[in-house]
């Protein structure tokens, strides 16, 4: 039986993740929780039901009181979602945003104070939490857009947290400077949409991303040490089948290591070269 929203809940509070370990909880589309240490961050929580959706949010928002930072990609309502931020901000007072600079003041619109919210910058990390250091990285969904001030409108993030890089890359296609910044950095776990993007999708204005195949190169060359597929389920119009992710990998780069996350699971990944330095024989 799957949990409800209170057991899940209880499940991020009682987890403990020791150093070189990074947990993960899977929400759908690109909404994940992620637990280092004592440090819960909530990435793109889109929550509120929806009868579009596939499945209905595996948390209600009245139910989420742990959020210690928020992290939103980009603008869009799977990612920015109206209808449950204002909630999200009124249940957990000392969570801290960080959000695109173009989507600042529809934040404040919604009655999140502007001193909890930070601009997402690239070449600006931010320390939102103890022990948690936010890297904005550019994000082109389908094109690099820019606000006036030549700030990104879409972002994607790169955590450091428990001795562990973490990258969610928002929604994405590639494009030369992002997968130079990115393979630039030793990312342990990379979090990817796989749903790509075609013809009809555009004309039916659904704005896409790099597709499974585009997404298993870019880990496979990146050297990322695991990677995570997300955004393929929750709209069947905008939807991927991961199985193709997977058998590509398998096909193609059978030496990179990959997860599969079912609804709500905890994955609680360790990395090898965390846990390596951490240990009394690596002294």
């Amino acid at each position: 039986m799957p949990l409800t929203g209170k057991e899940l809940i209880e499940e991020v509070r009682a987890t403990e993740v020791p150093y070189g370990c990074l947990a993960v909880w899977f929400l759908g589309q690109a909404s994940v929780i992620i637990k280092g240490a004592e440090v819960t961050v909530y990435i793109d929580p889109y929550v509120s039901p929806d009868p579009d959706r596939t499945f209905p949010p595996p948390i209600p928002p009245a139910e989420i009181t742990n959020m210690q930072v928020c992290l939103i990609t980009h603008d869009h309502s799977d990612h920015l979602d109206e209808r449950a931020l204002p909630m999200l901000a009124e249940l957990n007072p000392a969570a801290r945003f960080i959000a695109p600079a173009v989507c600042l003041e529809r934040l404040q619109g919604l009655g999140i104070q502007k001193e909890r919210l930070t601009a997402a910058l690239p070449a600006h990390a931010a320390e939102p939490a103890p022990g948690l250091q936010v890297f904005p990285v550019a994000a082109a969904h389908e094109q690099l857009e820019r606000d006036e001030q030549g700030n990104p409108k879409y972002v994607g993030y790169i955590l450091q947290l428990n001795g562990v890089t973490l990258y969610h890359a928002g929604d994405t296609v590639l494009f030369p400077e992002l997968i130079e910044e990115v393979g630039s950095r030793k990312i342990d776990l990379a979090l990817l949409p796989i749903n790509g993007r075609d013809y009809y999708r555009g004309s039916r204005n659904i704005v896409g991303n790099m597709n499974y195949r585009e997404a298993a190169e870019f880990a496979a060359t990146s050297g990322f040490e695991t990677v995570v597929p997300l955004h393929y389920d929750l709209y069947a119009g905008n939807a991927e089948n991961p199985g193709y992710f997977v058998d590509h990998l398998y096909r193609h780069f059978p030496e990179q290591k990959f997860h599969m996350m079912a609804r709500a699971e905890r994955f609680v990944y360790v990395s090898a070269q965390a846990f390596k330095n951490s240990t009394p024989d690596s002294k």
